[in-house]
């Protein structure tokens, strides 16, 4: 394992950073294709109502067949409906067909945006500016995925286009204990290379930590696998952060290699699951030194064929292998139970606990800046 190297780490990582007074993301050969789009219009669908305001399922759907389905509750994909290689069409996201599913007591969250900060703060409590903030310590004395009412939890204002569904919410000055008054907007675009492209910006009156981010829960085989287990997966990173008991970061980054936590070369996630205390729950540190559109990670099942890429602008990507899914959720769309290992997440983002780890790359927006950040998740088949 390597020492982290504070001033190495700061030095590699600076222009990796998602937070810029301009628009100063790049973008790689590698999503050349991705704005042409030929789409379907839909019209919006009742999905309930929560906190007095109407929720709506809103669909896209691209000229090969693809179908994404979001509710403007928790900004949820509910519905990723993409091909196998035999051309049969599969639900690849786990879900719930109502929204009282997505409502219920340990709903871990499936489909959603997150934020104001995606992972965990330490002991739920940080200083900016000379000023301590206290915030919900709802994991295990840490602040997860924003606290007792994230993004995640809102209902979003929505508009949908031929081309995309823009979300819209504004997180008032001290909501879930963060400073200033955050205007974000998320817009989910369906391409025609059947990829789902996640468009993040904000803006603030007040310096505040952010890291946005989505929860989706992956499993290619379309429900015909219980498990991940067999997925093969790749992940672009040498290594990780590495943390301690309660999942944060100790401050070193060891090197993957050689160790259950190395994805540099695709392999089963069940191969070295049982290696991993708890399963696999880290933030891994991408091979990159920019913020250009880069591949991530990719996920294959061979039973179906189907081929997942993951993009994005981020320094880093959370891989999840859905330990703590145990059974208990009800109304799941396939009628079976989610149970440990039955999906997977890969949360593009920057690292956990930033706000408390100076020579991690910063999470702080001020005011005259806009946190720009994009995501793809793209679909294909071998």
């Amino acid at each position: 394992m390597n020492n982290f190297k504070p001033a190495a780490i700061a030095f590699v990582f600076a222009a990796a950073l998602s937070i810029s007074a301009c628009n100063n993301a790049s973008t790689s050969k590698t999503d050349k294709d991705t704005s042409n789009t030929t789409h379907t219009s839909m019209k919006p669908a009742p999905f309930g109502t929560s906190d007095d305001k109407e929720v709506m399922e809103y669909t896209l759907k691209n000229s090969k067949g693809t179908i994404v389905r979001i509710i403007n509750y928790g900004g949820i994909v509910k519905n990723i409906e993409v091909a196998d290689r035999n051309g049969e069409m599969g639900d690849v996201v786990l879900g719930f067909d109502s929204l009282s599913g997505y409502k219920q007591t340990g709903m871990p969250y499936m489909g959603a945006l997150i934020g104001r900060y995606g992972n965990r703060i330490a002991n739920a409590k940080f200083s900016l500016d000379g000023k301590s903030y206290t915030l919900a310590a709802n994991n295990n004395g840490n602040s997860l995925h924003g606290g007792l009412k994230g993004f995640d939890k809102v209902v979003w204002d929505a508009n949908q286009a031929d081309s995309a569904l823009i979300l819209e919410y504004v997180s008032k000055d001290g909501e879930e204990g963060y400073p200033g008054t955050l205007t974000t907007k998320v817009v989910y675009t369906l391409t025609n290379d059947n990829a789902l492209k996640i468009d993040y910006t904000a803006t603030t009156d007040k310096a505040t930590p952010i890291n946005l981010t989505n929860h989706s829960y992956f499993n290619l085989s379309a429900g015909k696998s219980p498990t991940i287990d067999d997925h093969i997966l790749m992940i672009n990173a040498d290594k990780y952060t590495i943390v301690n008991d309660k999942l944060i970061p100790t401050g070193k980054l060891p090197e993957v290699k050689g160790s259950p936590m190395d994805f540099t070369t695709p392999k089963k996630i069940g191969r070295d699951l049982s290696k991993v205390a708890g399963g696999y729950d880290h933030n891994y540190v991408l091979n990159k030194t920019d913020k250009s559109l880069t591949v991530a990670a990719t996920v294959y099942d061979s039973a179906s064929g189907r081929f997942m890429e993951v993009l994005t602008t981020e320094p880093g990507i959370q891989f999840y292998s859905g330990n703590f899914l145990d059974g208990k959720l009800t109304g799941t769309k396939t009628g079976k139970p989610y149970l440990q290992h039955s999906g997977l997440c890969l949360e593009a983002q920057h690292f956990p606990d930033s706000p408390n780890q100076p020579s991690f790359p910063s999470t702080i927006l001020k005011p005259g800046e806009t946190y720009r950040q994009t995501t793809l998740y793209r679909f294909s088949v071998k």
